[in-house]
């Protein structure tokens, strides 16, 4: 012990916990169940104090898309079982005047069958491949083949394929020719092939890279071309379905759609917001439309090719409001991507109404973007939350024991007098 008047003696004097002797402490059951029920409320609240420690937020702000000159690269996958791949085109187009008809690049089709099962692994979808000896043949005698009043695509000014000739009249604005009476289409068995292939479903699948500005990208039966400054679609072919009788319609089946690089490891929350029309499904045969063709059927039999046709073509419309999106984690490198909301409409074409059947992604792009900061608490806001539980449950432990204590006491003494009832 410190000697009275010493340094630590005069030290002890600022001890601000002075302990009382051991004989004079009481010891209670009461006492005892406070201790251990304030003990487990410690043991529960720093564990979850843990797991907020261990667990990242991510913390939203809202900044000005710097971005916009940049293009936008789309990623889709679609499937569209009662139409055949030779029939389906890709147009984009938007505010800047950029149109882009008939759209290949980067796009892959593939044929299904009835069931949906992928056929001809490994074929090209082109029409024009099986043309080859039909080249070779022309080339090996030196003609030129003709483009019927169209002007050629290539510098020698031949149309030696019928996919070249149908090109030249998409691009002079004259709709599709007429296979029957053009040499390259006979030759090549145009007309059978595309019969044979009537019969098929396709899945489109790859990405587009577009201006990020208004605008939209449309899949769309037939050739398109432009008359009259009207982007104008060849619905001859969708219109007069398949040779057995069947009408090709525009059902479809959303496997993906991003803006944005496709990231492979995004989580379920950010994939519900990136990817939002993964997994939608249009049934052009069902509900609305085809209840109004069961109508018709039975009231008015006569009414029933024309409602019929009137199920077939249909506009799918999909209003997309897409804001792009940072991704920040603690670790790693930031990912730039593209979330959005969506509004669906879709509207039969009536017999005799000009429209374009097809399914239109409309894009409104945000001028702001969203940026998505993951962070953590800090181990000494940790160490602070751990202390002031124990602290706490242990003060506030110690008033009620206190309660509890002096309760009891005075309740025996009250006993011991005799003043109890």
């Amino acid at each position: 012990m410190s000697k009275k008047g010493s340094v630590f003696g005069n030290l002890r004097q600022l001890d601000g916990y002075a302990k009382t002797l051991d004989d004079f402490r009481v010891k209670t059951t009461t006492g005892a169940s406070v201790t251990l029920i304030s003990a487990l409320i410690i043991l529960s609240l720093v564990c979850s104090e843990l797991i907020a420690y261990t667990t990242s937020t991510w913390r939203p702000s809202l900044v000005v898309d710097k971005s916009r000159k940049e293009k936008m690269p789309i990623n889709f996958n679609i499937t569209f079982p009662s139409m055949p791949c030779h029939i389906l085109n890709i147009d984009i187009m938007d505010e800047t005047g950029e149109h882009s008809s008939g759209y290949s690049q980067d796009i892959t089709k593939v044929r299904l069958d009835l069931s949906g099962k992928e056929i001809e692994l490994g074929e090209t979808v082109s029409l024009g491949d099986p043309s080859k000896g039909v080249t070779k043949a022309l080339q090996s005698q030196n003609e030129c083949g003709s483009c019927y009043g169209a002007k050629s695509l290539r510098e020698n000014g031949c149309c030696n394929t019928c996919q070249e000739v149908r090109e030249a009249y998409v691009k002079m604005g004259w709709g599709m020719v007429n296979v029957d009476i053009i040499d390259q289409c006979i030759a090549e068995g145009w007309k059978d092939r595309v019969e044979k292939r009537s019969n098929e479903g396709c899945n489109v699948h790859g990405h587009l890279l577009v201006n990020k500005v208004r605008g939209n990208f449309h899949f769309a039966p037939g050739d398109a071309f432009q008359a009259n400054n009207m982007h104008v679609h060849d619905l001859k072919e969708f219109s007069k379905g398949a040779p057995d009788g069947h009408k090709f319609d525009l059902t479809h089946i959303i496997h993906k759609l991003k803006f944005g690089p496709d990231a492979k490891d995004e989580t379920e929350a950010i994939l519900a917001v990136t990817d939002a029309l993964a997994g939608t499904k249009k049934d052009a045969n069902q509900g609305k439309y085809i209840y109004i063709y069961l109508y018709y059927y039975f009231i008015f039999f006569l009414k029933k090719k024309s409602v019929y046709m009137c199920i077939a073509r249909v506009v799918y419309q999909y209003f997309l409001k897409i804001v792009s999106t940072q991704l920040r984690p603690i670790s790693g490198i930031p990912t730039f991507t593209n979330q959005y909301s969506v509004t669906q409409n879709e509207s039969p074409l009536k017999e005799g109404v000009s429209g374009l059947p097809g399914v239109f992604f409309n894009m409104d792009i945000s001028p702001m973007q969203i940026t998505y900061k993951e962070t953590r608490k800090s181990f000494g806001s940790f160490v602070t939350g751990v202390l002031a539980i124990i602290g706490g449950v242990f003060t506030v432990a110690g008033l009620f024991d206190r309660v509890v204590y002096r309760a009891e006491k005075a309740y025996k003494k009250k006993v011991e007098m005799g003043k109890t009832l």
